[in-house]
Order: structure tokens, then sequence, then C-alpha cells
């Protein structure tokens, strides 16, 4: 017989879901009855993107996922159990075996692990709640910690102590750091940060917000469209693929249903742009979302936020709860007579969802592994339907476009990357932090932006791009940050990073730690990523062991990933430990 669910499991799934259908029989129906009596398969589909809200809300209540919990979700939301479990057991963050209510994740990647992460892991070791983390982006304040906490918030703890730690672990809130942030000149995209209150959407408007949504219900769709356009906007995820291409393909598509997504799963090691932004102007992204909507013709956004990021959540929920309380979302946006609405959910620690098709399965309540394109997400998307997905920088930059118009927004920068980007500095750096530059600015403008070279002061390498980037040497600080200089460069500016190393960097263990990183995350769908990563971890470790590293292999793997991987997680998972083999780093 299956097992059953306890009382506060069911309370939980049901607080989300409502109360079970007249007639419920808790799990007792046939499968076939079940689905004869709750509208047939179609119906079923529809419900189905509720699964991983519905295991967030048992885990969060109960702090794992019983049999029973999730049976009970099953029957609800009629999923066959063998494919929750998939879902359940895909994610780093869902538990589906008992464990402490208060789990504490010490990030031991390559930014922290050098930085305080192992000594913390050390200084906690033998504790059952508390386990070693990939990167929480929260590389400008190490180490850091994220704390899962049944029955209450989540919580990270920023330049933790163990002291820090253990009082979390007994219910205490971790104390607040500031973050640092930095501009050439006036910023844009950071105007608001640290200035202006993000739980207030009085004092957004009183700071020009939602002028630019005005401007553009005046405009109309079209128009403002021809201005994205013409601002020449690429997107800042990484791909650099023209933003107003994609707002075309899916305002001009035929099917009348359409979404927009923003992507907030910012997982990339050594990134954290996002979460400032989340955090502190959560507002600008509501108003960005809501101008894209109504561009394209869209009547619902989803805002797809890791779940490390609480506070980021916390903020992005009470701006979209503020919106709709002022008549900025919902049936009638601004008195438009428009429909736009805006939808959290959130990740359960999976890297592999931030591509865009692995997110949205994860939305539509699916593993989230990548999905074979084409067809592109602009024909068929979300729930097979037309769909915008971009970042938060990117989607950001929409309001002072609408506002400034598209050829002034072009005029910043370089004629191929226009407009202001945002680079995450960490670290051997002096002020680790979220810098905002023009387009052309040189890596070593950046670097002194930020304090200079910290550590004992010895510039030896700096990662761009993160993990899945590349490492630099020295010689490149005269490099100019754009699009066509990285390119023509050989490397990439990805989604933003730039860690500095000093002479005195470990390195085969920090190429070790990426490698380890990449054969976790790879969803494993795919044979060449799946064994590639895992292939190439281990000639790191023979070489660590004194084997001597076979580069001829390593070679041929990253060939192998490169050319026949699904999705762009094999393409980049050999890139960070090729150039650290060209430079001598290992």
């Amino acid at each position: 017989m299956a097992a059953a669910p306890t009382a506060a499991e069911r309370a939980a799934v049901d607080d989300l879901l409502g109360p079970p259908e007249s007639g419920w029989e808790g799990g007792q129906r046939s499968r076939l009855d079940g689905h004869v009596a709750f509208g047939g398969f179609h119906a079923a589909q529809r419900r189905r993107h509720m699964l991983l809200p519905a295991l967030h809300a048992v885990q969060g209540e109960i702090g794992w996922l019983s049999e029973g919990a999730i049976n009970y979700i099953c029957e609800r939301l009629i999923v066959p159990p063998a494919e929750a479990y998939g879902v359940a057991s895909f994610y780093a963050l869902l538990a589906t075996e008992e464990r402490p209510a208060r789990v504490a994740h010490v990030c031991d990647d390559i930014a922290c692990r050098g930085r305080g992460g192992l000594r913390l892991l050390e200084d906690l070791g033998g504790r059952d709640d508390v386990r070693p983390s990939p990167c929480l982006g929260q590389c400008d304040r190490t180490p850091a910690v994220f704390f899962q906490n049944a029955g209450a918030a989540d919580a990270v703890a920023v330049a933790a102590e163990s002291e820090v730690v253990v009082a979390s672990l007994g219910g205490s809130a971790p104390p607040e750091r500031p973050v640092t942030v930095g501009a050439v000149g006036q910023p844009r995209l950071l105007r608001r940060v640290g200035v202006v209150d993000p739980t207030s959407l009085a004092a957004y408007r009183a700071d020009g917000g939602y002028r630019a949504l005005t401007r553009a219900i005046q405009l109309g769709g079209e128009p403002v469209l021809e201005e994205v356009k013409a601002s020449g906007l690429r997107g800042r995820g990484g791909a650099a693929f023209p933003m107003g291409i994609k707002w075309e393909a899916v305002a001009t598509a035929s099917d009348p249903t359409r979404y927009v997504i923003c992507n907030a799963d910012e997982s990339e090691p050594g990134t954290f742009k996002d979460r400032v932004l989340m955090e502190g102007d959560p507002f600008a992204l509501v108003e960005a979302m809501t101008i894209t909507g109504l561009t394209v013709g869209a009547a619902k956004g989803y805002l797809y936020i890791r779940a490390e990021y609480p506070t980021a959540h916390q903020r992005m929920s009470n701006a979209v709860d503020a919106a709709h309380a002022a008549g900025l979302l919902g049936a009638d946006v601004a008195g438009s007579g428009r429909v736009f609405d805006i939808e959290l959910r959130r990740g359960a620690g999976a890297y592999i969802c931030g591509e865009e098709t692995a997110l949205m399965n994860s939305i539509e309540g699916y593993r989230g592994e990548p999905r074979n394109k084409p067809p592109f997400p602009t024909e068929a998307g979300l729930f097979a339907k037309p769909t915008v997905i971009n970042n938060v920088e990117t989607l950001v930059n929409v309001p002072d476009i609408v506002l400034e118009g598209g050829a002034a927004f072009a005029q910043i920068g370089t004629e191929q990357s226009t407009g202001p980007k945002l680079f995450c500095l960490s670290g051997a750096v002096g002020r680790p932090g979220t810098y905002e530059v023009p387009f052309g600015t040189t890596l070593g403008e950046l670097i002194d932006l930020a304090g200079g070279v910290a550590g004992n002061g010895h510039l030896r390498a700096v990662l761009l791009g993160g993990a899945a980037g590349m490492f630099v040497g020295p010689d490149l600080l005269d490099l100019r940050l754009t699009f066509e200089d990285a390119r023509e460069a050989g490397v990439t500016l990805g989604s933003g990073v730039v860690m500095l190393f000093d002479s005195a960097t470990d390195f085969p263990d920090v190429v070790r730690r990426i490698a380890a990183f990449f054969r976790d995350e790879s969803c494993g769908q795919c044979v060449p990523c799946r064994v590639g990563t895992v292939r190439q971890q281990e000639l790191l470790a023979r070489h660590q062991q004194g084997w001597g590293l076979d580069r001829h292999l390593l070679g041929e793997i990253a060939e192998v990933m490169v050319d026949a991987s699904i999705c762009g997680l094999g393409h980049t998972a050999a890139s960070a430990i090729r150039s650290a083999e060209y430079l001598g780093l290992i």
C-alpha cells in the first residue's frame, strides 16, 4: 500500500493548491478514475506546472520530501509518482531522505574556498546539518552560507564565521552586510542600489519609476519594439543575442498566447550582479517585465529565481504585490486596458536551469533538462508557446531605452556592444563588488576601479566569464571589454565574471574544483557531457596523484563535448581548464 502523507504534509500541499476537489478520496480512487473525475489528461497537464512549487511547499514546512508527501502531491496533480520522484531527485536542494530541519550549505567553490570556505567547513566538520555547496552567488562577500530552514524563512550569511553559522542553525538571523557597487561616471543600472528604499513603491516612483511604463503605453507596442531594435541591446547572460530580434519574433508570432520569462537563475560561479539588482532595485525589474509583456503581446510573465537568493525572492515578491495593489499589474495595467501579470518561481539548486529551455522544463514541472533546438523559444517556448526570455541585467535596460530612445542608448559603449555593462569583481581584488562601466572600458581600468590587485599584489591570472569562461594572463589587461574585442582575442565576457588570482594561488586545486563543478552539474541527458565531465575530472585527479596529465586525451574530450553536447554546459565545461593548461597554470 502506498505511503500516506502526514497531516502537516497534506496541509502544506493544500495551502498551496487549495482544498481537494469535492469527492476526493485521498488516493483511494484508481488512477484512471482520478483522471476522469478531475478533468482528464489535458487537465493533468495544466496542473503539472505546480509540481516544483508543491515540492517546495512541503520541504519548506517539513524539511524533506517523504514518500507519503510525494504520493499526495502526485494525487493532487495527477502526476505519475516515478516522474515526481525523478523531478525531486534532480535538484540538489530538495531532500528525498530525512534530514535536520535546518541545514547550512557552506560554499566551497572557487571564490570562497581560498577565502574562508574550506576553513569554515573544517571548523564545522562532523555536523550532519552542514554540507559543502557550489557557488551561492555571494562571491563579493566570501565565505557564504545558505540556510534552509523548515518552518521558517531561508537565509544567507556572508563573510561568515563558524559562530554565526552555529547561531543561525539554532534559529538566529545572520547579520546583514552591505554590498559594494561602483561605476565609471553616473551609474544607470545601479543608480538606485543602496540609495532608494527597495521595499517602497512610493520611493521608486519618486525617483522616476514607472514613467517608462506610462511612456510605453502611450507609444504602443510597435514603436517600443523599434526603439529596442535601434538600441542594439544584446543579451547580458553570455550569448549576446540581439534583444530586438527575440522580441520581434514573439510580437509577430501567429499564436496569440505568448509568455515572458526573466531568467534570474544566476548560478555561474563568480556571478552575482542580477542578485544585486533584484535586492537593490526590484521595482525596476517588475516595470521592465511589464513593458516587455505589453510590447510583445504577452499576458503572463514568469520570474525564475534561484533558491539560494532568499532576499532577492522576498524583495521581488514584495514588489510584485505592491505593483498589483497599485494597479500596475493585473487585468488593467496602469489603466491601459491591457493584461499582464507576473508569477515568481523558485529553482531548487540546479546550475543547468540557467539554460533557457531547461528553465522552461523546470517551470512546466519536468526535470530541468535542456531541449534540442530548433524549435527555438521564440517559436515554441514555455508550454510550447512563443516566449521571450532574458536575464535580469538585460531587462533592466528597457525603461531607459523607452524614455531616452534607442539611438541615445546606442551612443553608450561601442557600435557592436551598446549600453552599460555590469561586471562582478571578486577574488584577489581590492574592493569585490558589482561595477558598471560602458562597453569599451579595458580590463585593467575595470580592475583599478575595483581597488586594484589584492592578495600578494602579483596578478597571475583573471578568470573571465566564470567557470564556463577562460583564464587570461596579465598580458590582456589592455583588452577592451566588448563582445567584438573578446571574440577577436578568443575569450568570452560570459555573464560578466572578473575573478582575480594572485601568484600564490593553488591553481591545480582551482581547476579541479571547476572540473568537479561541471561533473556534478551536468544533467546527464547526453553522453558527451555526462561522460566527458567525469573523464575530465578523473584526468585531473590522476594528475594530482602524480601520474601526469594526458593533455592529448584532455583535448579530445573537450572537442567531443563541444561538438556533440546538447547545450552550453557541455560546450564550455572544458574552456577554463584548457585555458589554464595553455597558460601553464596546471
